[in-house]
C-alpha cells in the first residue's frame, strides 16, 4: 500500500490533475478514473478525466464530463488507469510527457516501470477499480454512491459479471460493500455487459459465421475488417464480448479477434481457458502488447490474413 500512498499523497501537490486510460478505455479504466477524480474533487484537487467512452459507460456518474483529448494542456499530474503509457491518445500522451508527477493505477503484470515518477502496480488483484477500493477504505476517503458505482462497474466488467478466475472471496466482499451504499446491481450489469445494438448482434453473426478454426479446434480467429464495419455502422463497444464468444466453443483453449483499423493496423484481443499465456502471445506479436494470461491485446501494423497466419503459427508452438 506504500505505493499507492506515495501516488495519492503526491498529487496532493500538484495544481491539477489528469486521469486517463489507454486508447478506447474499458469499464475497470473508466470506473477507476471517474471514482478517482470523484475522491480527489473532495481534497479540492482540480482533476479531469480524459477518454473516448462508447454508449455502454453512458451511464456512469460524471461520464458526461469527460475532456476530449484534443483539449488537454496545462496538466502538473497525470495519472494512466488501467494501461500504461504506450497506449495512451496522443492528446494525453503529450500531457503525460509534461507533468512533473507521472503516475500508473494498474493490474497487469505485463506493466513495466519506465517513464513514471509513481508506479502502482498490484497483479495479483482482479481490477484497478478494487485496488482503488481497498486504498480509499485504509485512507478513510468517502465512498459515496457515486463513486461505489464507478468502482462496481469496473469489478463487474474485469471480472465479467463475477464470471472470470479473477473472482476472489474478497471479490465478492467488496462487491457486497459496494452495493450496501445502495448501487443498481442490476442495471450496472445489464449497461456494462449485456445492453447490445441491433448493428452489434448483425456483427457477432457474420464474425462467428465466418471465424476461422486452427489448431485441431483448440484455437478460434474471428476477424473484422472495414468494410464490414462500414456496411453495418458499427461504433465503439459493438464488438464488446464478442471475443469470449469466441472462446465459449467447445474444444477451444485460444481465441483471438481482429479488428481491422482505418490506420492500417489490426486490433487484437485474445482470451485463454488457461492453457497459453495470452499476455505473451500479444507481447510476441507487438512490444506494446501485453495483459493478463488469460486476457490480453495488441495493435500490429498488418492486414488481417498476415495477422490471422502469424497468430496460428505462434499458438501452434504455444499449443
Amino acid at each position: 500500500m506504500d505505493a499507492a500512498h506515495d501516488l495519492l499523497d503526491a498529487l496532493g501537490s500538484c495544481r491539477r490533475v489528469l486521469l486517463t486510460g489507454p486508447v478506447q478505455p474499458d469499464g475497470d479504466s473508466l470506473g477507476a478514473c471517474l471514482a478517482l477524480q470523484r475522491v480527489l474533487r473532495t481534497h479540492a484537487i482540480d482533476c479531469d478525466v480524459t477518454g473516448a467512452a462508447s454508449y455502454r459507460y453512458r451511464g456512469l456518474p460524471g461520464i458526461e464530463g469527460l475532456v476530449a483529448d484534443d483539449a488537454l494542456e496545462g496538466y502538473d499530474g497525470v495519472v494512466v488507469l488501467d494501461g500504461d503509457r504506450h497506449r495512451l491518445p496522443p492528446g494525453a500522451t503529450r500531457a503525460f510527457a509534461d507533468a512533473r508527477v507521472r503516475g500508473i493505477i494498474d493490474h497487469h503484470g505485463s506493466t513495466k516501470q519506465d517513464g513514471y515518477t509513481h508506479f502502482w502496480l498490484a497483479p495479483d488483484v482482479g481490477s484497478t477499480c478494487e485496488m482503488l477500493f481497498h486504498a480509499f477504505r485504509v485512507r478513510d476517503e468517502v465512498i459515496d454512491a457515486e463513486v461505489a458505482h464507478c468502482l462496481y462497474a469496473g469489478v463487474v466488467f474485469d471480472t465479467g459479471g463475477f464470471r472470470y478466475s479473477n473472482t476472489r472471496p474478497s471479490t465478492h466482499q467488496l462487491a457486497s460493500d459496494l452495493l450496501a451504499l445502495g448501487i443498481d446491481h442490476a442495471q450496472i450489469c445489464m449497461d456494462i455487459l449485456m445492453d447490445r445494438r441491433m448493428e452489434g448482434v448483425r456483427a457477432a453473426g457474420r464474425v462467428l459465421e465466418s471465424a476461422v478454426v486452427a489448431c485441431d479446434g483448440r484455437l478460434m480467429l474471428g476477424a473484422v475488417p472495414l468494410a464490414l464495419q462500414d456496411e453495418l455502422g458499427l461504433v465503439d463497444g459493438d464488438l464488446e464480448g464478442l471475443v469470449e464468444s469466441l472462446l465459449h466453443i467447445q474444444g477451444v483453449e485460444v481465441s483471438a479477434l481482429g479488428i481491422e483499423l482505418p490506420d492500417g493496423q489490426v486490433k487484437l484481443s485474445f482470451r485463454s481457458r488457461g492453457r497459453v499465456d495470452v499476455a505473451s502471445l500479444a507481447r510476441r506479436l507487438s512490444a506494446a502488447g501485453g495483459g493478463h494470461a488469460k486476457a490480453a491485446g495488441a495493435r500490429v501494423v498488418d492486414d488481417l490474413p498476415s495477422t490471422r497466419r502469424r497468430i496460428i503459427g505462434l499458438v501452434t508452438d504455444l499449443l
